[in-house]
């Protein structure tokens, strides 16, 4: 089942196109990473699946429909948790702004699944970057969302956070749960994508599946683009 399909995507800030002309379609149940040197479209693309930037020119068409737009999570760059309030009181909060009926109950769930319970009153502001991570990714997924968008979620953590935050994706797939990973990180992509692209100035340059995933295959054609835009 197709969970969207984007057409002509387009997004110009003046004279920079920072997306020019995306085409996409991604169905349900499927972990799809977005690769690209800085400044190829990335985070542009994904804020605009999140509702976050309007398309200067191009359609999306949801397959549930525009309400599909509520159901899709989204973690950023920033974590966008509130520092002086604690671990379970962020939750809450972010469950009632997507009107949940009892956002403590889902609150106290999330927490458990994340292995945050035992620290759930304690201020965000005290956390490790890998347990606000993992907080931020609970705060994303506190309405349920059959979408969740990542935006490089990786930075900051040391190899061992990383790990555990890649088991986690592979978890949360395995049980249903839709994903599309901005990263640079090729390993992760081989450890968990269905398929991937590879932006080069707002294009898609490469699709890339089956075979083409593993990881030398992966890494010499991510480094054949790069190497091209560097003489461009």
């Amino acid at each position: 089942m197709s969970l969207f399909q984007a057409k002509g995507l387009a997004k110009r800030f003046g004279a920079v196109a920072a997306l020019d002309g995306v085409d996409l379609k991604f169905d349900s149940g499927q972990i799809l990473a977005v690769l690209g040197q800085n400044g190829a479209g990335k985070s542009t693309l994904l804020r605009i699946l999140a509702g976050l930037a309007r398309p200067t020119a191009g359609t999306i068409n949801w397959g549930g429909g525009e309400s599909q737009r509520t159901g899709v999570g989204y973690l950023g760059h920033q974590t966008m948790l509130y520092p002086e309030l604690t671990a379970r009181e962020n939750l809450i909060f972010a469950g009632r702004l997507h009107g949940l009926q009892n956002p403590a109950e889902r609150a106290d769930a999330l927490l458990e699944t994340e292995g945050l319970l035992t620290v759930g009153h304690r201020r965000a502001g005290t956390f490790s970057r890998g347990m606000a991570q993992r907080l931020a990714l609970a705060r994303a997924r506190i309405h349920a969302p059959k979408l969740l968008l990542l935006d490089e979620p990786y930075t900051g953590l040391d190899q061992a956070a990383t790990q555990r935050l890649t088991q986690r994706f592979s978890k949360l797939n395995e049980n249903g749960q839709s994903l599309i990973l901005v990263t640079h990180d090729t390993g992760q992509v081989t450890a968990l994508a269905h398929q991937a692209i590879i932006l080069r100035r707002g294009r898609v340059a490469a699709r890339l599946q089956g075979p083409s995933l593993e990881r030398k295959q992966l890494e010499e054609q991510y480094s054949e683009i790069q190497e091209t835009d560097s003489w461009a």
